[in-house]
């Protein structure tokens, strides 16, 4: 019978409820399923740390935040990244670039006020949103770019050139 099994950073985070999961443990094929065990089952359970409690859950504290949806490809100079941002005033875009990584920030604002019976659908994501993209080899930050036209963001990211050599000369100290 197949176990229900959390990851390790589930436990870790207390993502799932302790409650939910038991210990590892070899389950053979002649033992009941878990819904037919007695509820004072002497099967052991998970230890509480503090990971697993309310006052530790750090997730439940935080403002909720969306993430941002991307499509990555590449030419033959160049890293391109465009995702729609629509709504999004340029100002509200952050755009942090190291040599292999791209971090988007920014904050969609609703500005009507509509109550929550009033809605039929509500699809729309309004809030702060990030992404970090690893990128898939290295870019020249200095000569990075990105651009905002009718709600599509483009970040251009020259890549680096690893089979470029430069001559150095040498410098006599006398």
């Amino acid at each position: 019978m197949p176990k229900d099994r959390r990851s390790f950073f589930e436990r870790l985070t207390g993502a799932v409820p302790q409650d939910q999961y038991l210990e590892d443990e070899q389950v053979s094929s002649r033992e009941e399923p878990r819904a037919h065990l007695a509820a004072n089952s002497t099967r052991p359970r998970l230890h509480k740390s503090p990971a697993n409690t309310k006052e530790a859950n750090w997730l439940e504290n935080t403002e909720e935040e969306g993430q941002l949806t991307v499509d990555v490809f590449q030419t033959d100079n160049e890293i391109i990244i465009q995702s729609t941002v629509a709504g999004v005033r340029p100002d509200d875009l952050d755009v942090q670039i190291t040599r292999d990584m791209v971090t988007i920030r920014g904050k969609r604002e609703q500005h009507r006020e509509v109550e929550k019976e009033n809605y039929f659908y509500q699809e729309l994501y309004w809030g702060t949103f990030s992404r970090s993209i690893l990128l898939p080899q290295e870019v020249d930050v200095d000569d990075a770019e990105a651009s905002l036209k009718q709600g599509l963001l483009t970040v251009r990211l020259p890549k680096t050139d690893r089979n470029r050599t430069e001559r150095l000369r040498v410098k006599s100290e006398s």
